[in-house]
């Protein structure tokens, strides 16, 4: 099976294809039509800094998750089959310049995003104090957890 690593967006089309992202917050899609694709968000709205915005849509809920579904739709993901699941939000202690809210509203902005357009959280493990690895698998559309602090799961 094919591995991509990626930051900040990734979508793919692919029998055998599985996606990993490191820790933090994500909304996750994967389509039945084995589209898929992963955003990892590092702050609720874009407003906060326009200019990294315009370079790296993908890090803000209000830009990233847009284009996570834009760049699927082209490549035929079907909004009504999509299957979404939200995982991160911790609050990680000790992490450098984050306030200990920012998972908390990161979660929060993905939902009411996902909500406003119609789009239903499948399944979510969030919050706590534990970074996430998070792994989709295209050929059967398992979300896969580990972390030092996260037991392995499977969405």
């Amino acid at each position: 099976m094919s591995e991509t690593t990626l930051a900040p967006v990734a979508v793919a089309r692919a029998a055998r294809k599985r996606i990993v992202i490191g820790i933090g917050e994500f909304a996750v899609s994967n389509d039945p039509a084995k589209v898929g694709g992963m955003v990892h968000l590092l702050l609720p709205d874009s407003k906060i800094n326009p200019e990294r915005a315009g370079v790296q849509p993908g890090a803000f809920a209000d830009t990233g998750i847009p284009l996570l579904f834009r760049t699927a739709y082209a490549q035929g993901a079907v909004k009504a089959r999509c299957r979404v699941h939200l995982v991160g939000g911790a609050t990680i202690s000790g992490a450098p310049t984050m306030e200990p809210s920012v998972g908390k509203r990161n979660v929060l902005a993905a939902r009411q995003m996902l909500w406003r357009n119609g789009v239903m959280v499948e399944k979510e493990h969030v919050g706590g104090t534990a970074a996430r690895n998070v792994a989709l698998d295209l050929t059967d559309g398992s979300v896969q957890l580990s972390g030092s602090q996260v037991a392995a799961a499977v969405l």
